[in-house]
């Protein structure tokens, strides 16, 4: 570890364990006043390894990045031209902090009552940023991750953006809440009606946090994360990471033009996918072209996952449940998950790997959607484990199923 790194370290180490302020920025001024986003990156990745949590540091990152703002906010790095990967997360950006004005001047407001419908309406509009985030988890990150070991960090930002999704998801569902009636019977004509109220105080100081957690976000963007990946990343890998954001769609944009150029034409693959191919298997011959679209043809998600825990496959059925882009081939199948969900993963490949169990399932409601994930353990005719299959299905169609259908 170099010196600078060194102390950088113990600065942040100081701060972590609550030392005096003062006296840390004035032993460590040059350091800060000389950081970059880069070694930012380095830092955060060295507490990492120290066996700091992502949820638990991000109780003090927001006072990192207070000191280093100044340095930072001087920085130069050269910006995304148009029509690239970044410059239309940075437009994303821009419309989010507009947005963000126009929701704080109904809060300030004060007239709940009156503007509930407004407040309503501008809190589920922020659930559209959900779009840029999983850009930056599955495309972004992914590149990034397997440029530099330091961008494990990452991790840090990918529990922040968990930490504000739930939020987000909690104020809306307080508010959506109806008036709960509780009719407690006194005597056959008379009835008393208790109405559970909405704890406005409460409610203020959440969405207060809410705003200025989604200002810390583009902040740590802008500061940090997009100035390093302009300086790791390369034009032809920007080309592609534009490509697969019209996998997830804009958040607050205009739709830009989509390149006519195929991604396959421009990606590095290891493998010869052309059509000519042919896979023989033990009940059947296929070419790569009818493997391909018979997988994608399935109404489910299924993500392949190797032996050594990496990404191998996806599909892309018409509609998919989860988004995915081809980032994410050959990355760590750890990285591809919110950091508080990795125990998880980690529990379920140990039991396949084991024999303990051959499948997990799972089951959850995201809106209107009843979500059924499902994992196999994939294993060849000796019973040597060789991957985990993922199958995700949306399965409210289904619940509904009744009786039987036996002709058209």
């Amino acid at each position: 570890m170099e010196p600078k790194i060194k102390r950088l370290m113990q600065f942040a180490q100081g701060i972590y364990n609550k030392e005096n302020g003062k006296e840390l920025y004035n032993k460590y001024l040059p350091d800060i006043q000389s950081i970059t986003p880069q070694e930012i990156f380095l830092v955060e990745n060295e507490q990492l390894k120290m066996g700091h949590t992502p949820k638990e540091m991000l109780k003090f990152v927001d006072k990192l990045i207070n000191v280093f703002y100044h340095t930072l906010i001087k920085y130069e790095w050269e910006r995304p031209k148009e029509g690239t990967f970044l410059y239309y997360m940075m437009q994303e950006n821009n419309s989010l902090l507009s947005k963000l004005e126009k929701f704080k001047v109904i809060i300030k407001r004060q007239t709940y009552e009156d503007d509930k419908l407004i407040i309503i309406e501008s809190l589920k509009e922020l659930e559209d940023y959900n779009n840029h985030l999983l850009k930056l988890e599955n495309i972004l990150f992914p590149y990034m991750e397997k440029k530099k070991e330091q961008f494990e960090g990452l991790k840090i930002m990918w529990s922040l953006h968990d930490e504000i999704r739930n939020r987000l998801k909690k104020i809306i569902e307080k508010i959506e809440v109806k008036e709960v009636t509780e009719v407690k019977e006194v005597t056959e004509v008379t009835e008393i009606t208790e109405v559970k109220e909405i704890d406005m105080k409460k409610l203020n100081k959440d969405i207060g946090f809410l705003f200025f957690a989604y200002h810390g976000l583009v902040q740590k963007q802008e500061l940090i994360l997009f100035p390093s990946a302009m300086e790791i990343i390369e034009y032809e890998e920007f080309r592609q990471m534009h490509i697969q954001s019209f996998d997830y769609g804009f958040a607050f944009i205009k739709i830009p033009d989509k390149p006519s150029i195929s991604l396959s034409t421009i990606i590095n693959t290891e493998v010869d996918i052309s059509n000519s191919n042919t896979i023989k298997m033990q009940t059947g011959t296929l070419s790569v072209e009818q493997l391909e679209a018979m997988i994608n043809t399935l109404p489910v998600d299924v993500t392949f996952i190797n032996a050594d825990d990496k990404v191998a496959f996806f599909s892309r059925p018409t509609e998919r449940v989860f988004p995915r882009s081809v980032a994410i081939i050959g990355r760590d199948v750890r990285q591809c998950h919110p950091p508080e969900s990795v125990h998880m993963v980690e529990q379920i490949l140990q039991d396949f790997k084991k024999q303990k169990k051959d499948k997990e399932i799972f089951w959850l409601q995201i809106k209107d959607m009843f979500i059924l994930i499902q994992y196999f353990a994939v294993r060849n005719s000796k019973e040597e484990y060789i991957g985990t299959l993922e199958v995700s299905q949306e399965v409210s169609d289904i619940r509904e199923l009744s009786g039987e259908k036996r002709i058209l």
